[in-house]
């Protein structure tokens, strides 16, 4: 009997009518001769689920909402709650595949049943098959999220055999026991509050919003010699987030869009300029939503600010269902209108993002939602967004970059040709969400937005490409041979 943690409670608090928090992937595949089907599918699930607690194990409610909720197996685990089929109109290209997959992200899921579905989708241009998979964040994170999808692919067309295990199935806590361990932790929740708000207070010019106001810096500084943390700290920039036509209250719509980049490019980028693949992926976000921003004549004179989400999971917490994740704050450079002086800036401002959070790894975001009881954060968190998102929304957006396999995968014998991210919109985070996960060679870009937000989030993948093109100037030219331009690949 496993019982969420307070980050991981906060991503069921999160949701509301316009906000649906799991966290999803499209596999767009050659089905190798019809091979993908949903006999097929429903055979690999029912002989792979236990490789994933995120994907076996269902919620078990706290009565009143009084504390945390708790994991718990499913004795009543049915496939057909999970596995569901569609057919596309013809002519089956990327956008109607996108409209089709908008619709069913933005549905939350099923609190009743374990927490994911996986849509089989047919009638693709090109008889290609599509798989879209969601999860609830409150289960899964980027890197734990990276690992399920492993547990059901192959590396080779061949399905690799895989030994039934002896299940330890989770307990059904007893009411008794959730009550009397709620009892517990609301008397010593002044305490463990305390504690976190002390924490939370170390970090305070590292958060969004709480960073610009007066004094931060002096009482991130007290608040550590307190709490006997002497750890240096790098000095951050002012963490603000200007006023932009991708902040505000969100409707529970959803688009997307999606597409690719040669990784081999992204990669001679960085290599040119002495920087990471990660930091080439913020510039070219920060051009594409300079671009986008400026075609609407709302580009703001300050930096856009990103939240970067970051793992933190150990090697030893491969099973564990739920997040280890924490956040950098990022400017994104759109201020900057000459491509490569973005790019040096872009570089500079991640490198002093990263050594903070490598002097003292940030757990502000958990403690911040360790630091209201359960009842209380249940019932105001969406109130508490919506508010936010009005008044003063401490970020622009959230920019995820997850590392992936650089060789082929198979699904029931189909080889993923591409494996498009989607994440998680909040009235908070902004009305869009930019994920990209590196595959065979490629980095695949899948965009999440609200209409009422975004009115063309197509054109965000096609200033994605644009932004690659100038930044692969002479010098990267020369590395590259005799290359000719660069093509945004929807495979």
């Amino acid at each position: 009997m496993r019982q969420l943690t307070a980050l991981d409670a906060q991503f069921l608090n999160a949701e509301s009518e316009t906000t649906a928090a799991h966290v999803a992937g499209l596999a767009v595949l050659d089905p190798a001769d019809g091979a993908v089907d949903r006999e097929a599918l429903a055979r690999l699930l029912s002989e792979r689920v236990h490789l994933s607690p995120a994907l076996s194990l269902r919620l078990a409610e706290v009565p009143l909402g009084l504390d945390r909720p708790y994991w718990t197996a499913d004795p009543g685990f049915d496939l057909s709650n999970h596995l569901f089929e569609t057919w596309l109109p013809a002519p089956g290209d990327e956008r109607a595949l996108a409209a089709e997959v908008a619709a069913i992200h933005a549905r939350r899921l099923d609190r009743a049943h374990p927490l994911w579905e996986m849509h089989l989708i047919h009638g693709l241009a090109g008889g290609r098959v599509a798989v879209y998979t969601k999860v609830h964040h409150a289960a899964i994170d980027g890197v734990s999220g990276a690992e399920t999808l492993a547990t059901l692919l192959d590396l080779s067309p061949e399905c690799r055999a895989v030994e039934p295990v002896e299940e330890d199935q989770e307990g059904a806590p007893d009411l008794l026991g959730m009550l009397t361990g709620a009892a517990v932790r609301g008397a010593t929740y002044p305490v463990r509050a305390l504690g976190s708000l002390a924490r939370a207070a170390g970090d305070l010019d590292a958060i969004p919003l709480a960073g610009t106001l007066p004094g931060a810096r002096l009482i991130a500084r007290t608040a550590r010699l307190l709490t006997g943390d002497r750890k240096p700290r790098a000095e951050l920039p002012r963490l603000t987030a200007p006023r932009t036509p991708l902040n505000g209250p969100i409707s529970g719509r959803r688009e997307l869009s999606f597409g690719s980049v040669p990784l081999k490019d992204v990669k001679a980028v960085a290599r040119a300029h002495g920087l990471s693949v990660n930091d080439v992926v913020m510039t070219l976000c920060a051009a594409a939503l300079r671009a986008w921003l400026q075609e609407r004549d709302a580009l703001p004179e300050e930096p856009l600010l990103a939240a970067v989400p970051v793992a933190v999971r150990t090697a030893g917490a491969r099973d564990v269902v739920g997040n280890q994740i924490s956040a950098m704050a990022a400017p994104m450079a759109t201020d900057i209108a000459d491509p490569h002086e973005r790019l040096r800036t872009m570089g500079a401002t991640m490198r002093a993002a990263k050594r903070r959070f490598a002097q003292a790894p940030a757990d502000w975001l958990g403690e911040l939602c360790s630091i209201l009881p359960a009842p209380v954060t249940s019932m105001a968190t969406p109130a508490v967004f919506r508010l936010a998102s009005v008044a003063f929304p401490p970020i622009n957006l959230i920019i995820s970059n997850v590392p992936g396999p650089q060789f082929p995968l198979y699904l029931c014998g189909g080889r993923v040709l591409s494996y498009y991210p989607m994440s998680v919109l909040t009235d908070l985070s902004g009305g869009i969400n930019i994920t990209c996960f590196s595959y065979d060679g490629m980095l695949d870009f899948g965009i999440v937005a609200c209409p009422e937000r975004v009115d063309d989030v197509w054109s965000l993948i096609g200033f994605l490409r644009k932004a690659l093109d100038e930044l692969l100037d002479e010098r990267v030219g020369d590395e590259l041979g005799d290359r000719v331009g660069v093509d945004l690949v929807a495979r």
